[in-house]
C-alpha cells in the first residue's frame, strides 16, 4: 500500500487532510479548512513543502512528548505529527513525512 492524502469532514463541517504512510499510519494532520479547495491547496502545499529541512519545526509538548509541524514559505503551519515519546520518533516522522509526502495520492473520503 503506498501514502495517501485522505480528505475528510470533520464534526464541525470543515475540512481536513491527513497524510497516512504505506503502513497505515498518520504522520501529519491538517487544520480545518472551510472549502474542499483550500483543503487541496494545503495537500499542494505540503507537496511543495515535504522535502524542505527548513519548513520543519521540531517542538516538545507541554507533557514532555515531541512533535513537529511543517509550515508554508510564508511560515503558516500547514500540518501537524502525532506525538513521539522520542525525539527519534519524530525525527523518524519527519523523514517519512519526507519521503511519503511529494509523491502521495489523494483520497476524497469526504
Amino acid at each position: 500500500m503506498s501514502a495517501t492524502y485522505e480528505i475528510f469532514r470533520g464534526k464541525d463541517g470543515q475540512f481536513y487532510f491527513r497524510l497516512k504512510a504505506g503502513n497505515g499510519e498518520k504522520i501529519l494532520a491538517s487544520e480545518g479548512y472551510t472549502t474542499k479547495a483550500n483543503c487541496q491547496n494545503g495537500i499542494d502545499s505540503v507537496k511543495a513543502n515535504a522535502s524542505n529541512d527548513a519548513r520543519y519545526k521540531k517542538l516538545t509538548a507541554t507533557n514532555g512528548q515531541h512533535y513537529f509541524t511543517l509550515t508554508a514559505s510564508n511560515g503558516q503551519v500547514i500540518g501537524r505529527s502525532e506525538t513521539y515519546t522520542s525525539t527519534q520518533g519524530r525525527d523518524a516522522g519527519i523523514a517519512s513525512v519526507k519521503a511519503n509526502g511529494p509523491g502521495a495520492t489523494v483520497v476524497d473520503l469526504s
